[in-house]
């Protein structure tokens, strides 16, 4: 698929080839190269909500910021396609998974006074309720992890049984989670929305940012990926983590666990994660 029109107005000469990138579930994505030998990156689709590129733009701004990761330039936004300044398929630099460690460290000790953000956006292609509330733990149990019991995909997957548990861990959370300032979060930091710059430096793609816990964000980091310690340990040097936060990190992976469920009819694997961490936290 090549799109002529995606490039309009960019001065990148005309586009001669896309090629698809694979990654991502909402859109589809490819890699576009011009006449003038530059290239960037293109996600489109049409059945997609208005807003969801305008939201993903002004979160990839609001990740902008000196000693943090670097993140795509924005070229272009309308309803139907983004088009971002594009990293290529760089290696990782030596220093790849301290950088990336005391990067998010430097993200997350960008804070405000409320838990949300000055609107709502999309997690997947669901959306991310993200009122301003003052007690982390309420906005975590309301917006993180109840919101999405209502959600068909959900409300078929888990039993009656399920949902008592799940609003009976979300009543506890203040006993299980120490309180935490609002940091400023990707939201979605799994190990494919992290890749290398050209130089070889961690980046950030794909966000739905908003002000949380800082330990949510490590909590999808580890839960998805093959991470090494190197990137927690630098981490701490930067901002160090409350006591027991690796014990921590499934219980606050089950807002991903029930993302998954929601979005998908076969997600017996998520499933069986929140039973076994609804076992664990009831």
């Amino acid at each position: 698929m090549l799109t002529p029109a995606w490039l309009d107005g960019l001065a990148l000469g005309d586009a001669i080839s896309a090629d698809s990138v694979e990654g991502g579930y909402a859109s589809r994505t490819y890699r576009v190269r011009t006449s003038l030998g530059r290239s960037v990156i293109v996600k489109t689709q049409t059945e997609l909500p208005p807003d969801l590129y305008a939201r993903e733009a002004d979160g990839l701004d609001a990740l902008r910021s000196p000693g943090a990761f670097a993140v795509p330039e924005v070229l272009r936004v309308t309803p139907t396609f983004i088009v971002l300044a594009d990293f290529g398929t760089s290696s990782p630099s030596p220093t790849y998974w301290e950088n990336a460690g005391r990067a998010l460290a430097r993200q997350h000790q960008q804070t405000a006074d409320k838990f949300g953000y000055h609107h709502d956006n999309y997690l997947g292609v669901l959306p991310q309720r993200n009122p301003w509330s003052t007690d982390g733990h309420t906005f975590f149990a309301e917006h993180r992890l109840l919101r999405y019991l209502e959600v068909p995909n959900c409300y078929n997957a888990l039993s009656a049984d399920d949902r008592r548990r799940l609003e009976r861990v979300a009543n506890r959370l203040p006993n299980l989670v120490p309180s935490q300032p609002p940091s400023l979060l990707h939201g979605d930091l799994w190990h494919g929305n992290l890749l290398p710059t050209p130089e070889g430096y961690p980046a950030l793609i794909d966000p739905a940012v908003y002000y949380g816990w800082a330990e949510a964000e490590l909590s999808m980091l580890h839960g998805c990926g093959n991470i090494p310690d190197t990137l927690y340990d630098a981490y701490q040097e930067v901002r160090p983590l409350a006591p027991g936060w690796r014990d921590r990190l499934p219980l606050l992976h089950l807002r991903e666990h029930l993302c998954v469920t929601a979005h998908f009819t076969d997600s017996a694997t998520a499933v069986e994660k929140i039973h076994a961490t609804l076992a664990h936290f009831a």
